[in-house]
């Protein structure tokens, strides 16, 4: 053996002799429960700037991997941006909305527009980290996300208020509202969408002309609620349309909305606002998706005009206001809100004071103070019926 190899062996042998006489007879303490709300009073409290960027200083666990932590609101990142037929940038969305969102905490989390604290509420609101997205096979992708959102929404809630919990999703690329849907369809059945966005995203693949069509090629950002339409995960179907609200793109004409008609949708316009005010936009969609039924909303950034959300990958002038679609998600906090997410945060074309990822967080918390009224309200309603022996679930 060479003299070095015996060094090495000499020096390792000799270390783990130190460590064993070091821990030998060393008793290991056991904290009381008084103890450790101790420590967590004195050094559990973060500052905007300080900590790890889970969203919103929320406890984080990557719950794909511990699926002992129950949870009953989990955020999810889904960093995937390979489906976008303009600007890619999306899949750093996850990362740059849970940077934006650092200014909020649960000590200040009180929403005065909802009269609520989510964060300090009946629900455990978890950050579970982002789903391993690969970025090199569209498939292999969507078989991914699938099976992830599959998993969470199949778990046990940490609330025995809940039938199942909710998963609000930071993209990425709005494709990855079919592997939602698809989830979604496992836990609720056919569910009806609110889709905020400046296009319609029901577009038949074949709108994308090219010599070198395939059936991957069919899954992209602007036909993902196409292909939920023709795999049966919307209600659409039954006679109860989904909603599509701030509408204001280029069409290839109006067959466009022939193809959104015949998968029944109704659609509101982002000029509809100047006639309507946000009021009338809130009471169009109240009265087209009620109260009751299951709801899939999904947030495209782009909804909102290039001034305040200039970070996405393909803005569209004539959008809405950050105020004015706040007031609007603040009034459809009735919706029965079964999953939601937020697409299209496109951090490198934002600017450095991260207004376009400063808006994501806004929606977030607000999608995040409906979810948890609407199961305080459905908890008045399980108590008033106890007597009766009915329960009601979420």
């Amino acid at each position: 053996m060479r003299p070095r190899t015996v060094f090495c062996l000499a020096l390792s042998c000799g270390s783990a002799l130190v460590r064993g006489c070091g821990d030998h007879g060393r008793e290991v303490r056991e904290w009381s429960r008084e103890e450790l709300d101790e420590l967590e009073r004195k050094w559990g409290t973060e500052w905007g700037f300080s900590g790890i960027s889970a969203f919103a200083h929320l406890p984080y666990h990557k719950c794909l991997t511990t699926p002992s932590e129950l949870f009953d609101i989990a955020i999810i990142g889904a960093p995937f941006d390979n489906a976008v037929s303009y600007r890619p940038g999306a899949r750093f969305g996850p990362r740059a909305i849970r940077a934006a969102s650092a200014r909020q905490t649960s000590f200040r989390g009180f929403n005065p527009r909802a009269g609520i604290n989510p964060y300090q509420n009946w629900a455990r609101i978890l950050d579970c980290g982002d789903i391993p997205v690969t970025p090199v096979d569209n498939a292999v992708a969507l078989k991914q996300m699938t099976a992830a959102f599959t998993e969470l929404g199949a778990r046990a809630p940490a609330s025995p208020l809940l039938a199942r919990p909710r998963l609000v999703t930071l993209g990425g690329d709005h494709s990855l509202s079919l592997p939602a849907l698809r989830a979604a369809r496992e836990a609720w059945g056919p569910v009806r969408v609110l889709h905020f966005d400046a296009h319609l995203d029901t577009w038949h693949p074949a709108k994308y002309p090219s010599y070198w069509a395939s059936e991957q090629a069919r899954f992209t950002h602007g036909s993902m609620f196409w292909l939920a339409g023709e795999e049966g995960l919307l209600a659409n179907g039954s006679g109860a349309p989904s909603v599509h609200a701030g509408l204001r793109t280029r069409l290839s004409g109006l067959e466009d909305y022939e193809d959104d008609d015949a998968q029944n949708w109704v659609r509101i316009s982002a000029d509809d606002v100047d006639d309507l005010g946000t009021r009338g936009i809130v009471d169009s969609i109240v009265e087209t998706l009620g109260t009751e039924d299951p709801v899939y909303l999904s947030v495209d950034i782009d909804v909102l005009d290039p001034a305040f959300a200039p970070g996405t990958g393909t803005p569209e002038p004539g959008g809405w206001t950050t105020r004015e679609l706040i007031r609007i998600l603040r009034g459809i906090e009735g919706l029965n809100l079964v999953g939601a997410d937020v697409v299209e945060v496109a951090p490198a074309y934002q600017g450095v004071g991260e207004e376009t990822a400063l808006a994501a967080v806004q929606v977030v918390f607000e999608i995040l103070s409906s979810m948890v009224k609407k199961g305080l309200g459905e908890m008045g309603r399980t108590g008033e019926r106890a007597g009766e022996g009915v329960r009601d679930e979420l």
